[in-house]
């Protein structure tokens, strides 16, 4: 009989919580009482109790984890934020007035060290491209890239503008490869002696790296480059919108 009448149960199981956290009855920091004590508390069931802590959780109220006690970490619903982007350019604009100076080009077999990186089968045949991203004006050396493409676009670095353009928009532009997805990471690192030399910096100085994963529409990898930057030589920057607004 409860089943029928669950989805009215655990929305009325959670706000009757939420209006104990928001009176005080558990501040913020302090552990909920245990799924049992709740159910007896508020006289549902034990599957009813869950949906109604999995709302708060969602809405930002407390925080669940497995094997641990639910703990209050809000009394009022954390802003959202969203964000979009219209072309790749956007998620990571390098100023036109940049360019790169290829240092090395080579042949590669993806191997066992290569795969994680270029998510791709070992013993597939890429073309390694290692460069110099510079100011065109000052010359100043912005930063290090690394880019792997597969091995029938190695000629695209023979034209006259290849440094000066996104090699990805290159490959659509040649090849007729259009891509379907591109997936980015973030992470921070050091510098080794080798790029440190080519970058002018000090070995083992902090570093942005910035990978990025090119896929065609059947989802293969075409494209991968891993670029290392000096600190504040590069800004990563990104607007949100809080989505309360739509609200006021």
């Amino acid at each position: 009989m409860e089943s029928s009448k669950r989805p009215v149960l655990y929305k009325k199981a959670s706000k009757d919580l939420l209006t104990k956290i928001q009176s005080g009855v558990w501040a913020v920091g302090d552990n909920l009482p245990s799924e049992a004590q709740l159910c007896e508390m508020l006289q549902v069931s034990r599957q009813t109790i869950r949906h109604a802590l999995q709302h708060l959780q969602e809405a930002g109220y407390i925080h669940r984890q497995q094997g641990a006690a639910t703990r209050v970490i809000s009394t009022s619903s954390p802003r959202k934020f969203s964000q979009s982007f219209n072309s790749l350019g956007e998620i990571l604009n390098y100023p036109r007035n940049t360019y790169r100076k290829n240092h090395i080009e080579e042949y590669v077999e993806c191997d066992v060290q290569l795969q994680k990186l270029l998510d791709a089968p070992i013993g597939s045949a890429w073309y390694h491209i290692g460069a110099v991203r510079l100011e065109e004006e000052s010359n100043l050396r912005l930063a290090w890239t690394d880019i792997y493409i597969l091995q029938q676009f190695a000629k695209l670095t023979q034209n006259k503008n290849h440094g000066q353009h996104m090699v990805y928009a290159q490959i659509e532009e040649e090849y007729g490869v259009s891509m379907a997805k591109a997936d980015v990471e973030i992470y921070a690192s050091t510098f080794s002696k080798l790029h440190a030399d080519l970058l002018g910096v000090e070995v083992g100085s902090p570093c942005l790296v910035v990978v990025r994963k090119y896929y065609d529409k059947d989802g293969q990898p075409f494209e991968v480059t891993l670029t290392q930057h000096p600190e504040h030589r590069y800004t990563f920057k990104m607007s949100l919108r809080s989505s309360n607004t739509e609200n006021n």
